[in-house]
């Protein structure tokens, strides 16, 4: 079944704010609508399985990895009506002209990614892909601190905040990252 029209949806937020959850959900829902549903996945997230999307509470959907986004517009079957990229802040700028150009082919495509990096700054081409979006959810975790609603992402080196100057990404769960509200979100400079 496709669709009238195209658009591009973005669900953001901080580490443990359930973006995988949400994007697994969208993506089911459309399957029992019996829409064909594609999912693609940059090859640097190696966290859990290399050819999945899983969350952090074990959830999962079958993905394809990729290095760059323009082999998206290569992978993409021509009947596909629902296309889902996780993890789009490890995406290359072209993200953005590769989602526009699918929804532009009546897709809907649908990208989950942290809005924000361990310093709580706009992340990768997440900004651009919210501003042109149709649609953008904001999820929130809890503060591992105090338990309030957290919108950030803390990296932790040793247990301790990690400084303004450390490399922005690197890839990691619970053992790096941890949600935090704005009060007890620490980037040491």
């Amino acid at each position: 079944m496709r669709h009238t029209q195209g658009s591009v949806e973005v669900i953001c937020g901080s580490m443990f704010s359930g973006k995988t959850d949400e994007l697994i959900r969208r993506l089911v829902r459309a399957r029992i609508a019996k829409q064909k549903v594609q999912v693609f996945k940059p090859a640097i997230d190696m966290r859990y399985a290399p050819a999945k999307v899983t969350s952090h509470t074990g959830a999962d959907f079958d993905a394809l990895p990729v290095d760059q986004s323009t082999e998206i517009l290569k992978r993409v079957d021509a009947d596909t009506t629902v296309v889902g990229i996780d993890e789009a802040q490890f995406m290359d700028a072209t993200l953005v002209d590769v989602a526009e150009t699918l929804a532009d082919r009546g897709v809907r495509v649908v990208v989950a990614g942290l809005d924000t990096d361990f310093r709580g700054e706009p992340f990768g081409s997440m900004p651009v892909l919210m501003a042109r979006a149709e649609r953008v959810d904001k999820l929130h975790a809890i503060c591992m601190v105090c338990g309030d609603e957290a919108a950030r992402t803390q990296r932790l080196v040793n247990g301790k905040p990690a400084r303004y100057d450390e490399p922005i990404v690197i890839v990691g769960a619970a053992e790096l990252y941890e949600a935090r509200c704005r009060a007890h979100h620490e980037v040491p400079r």
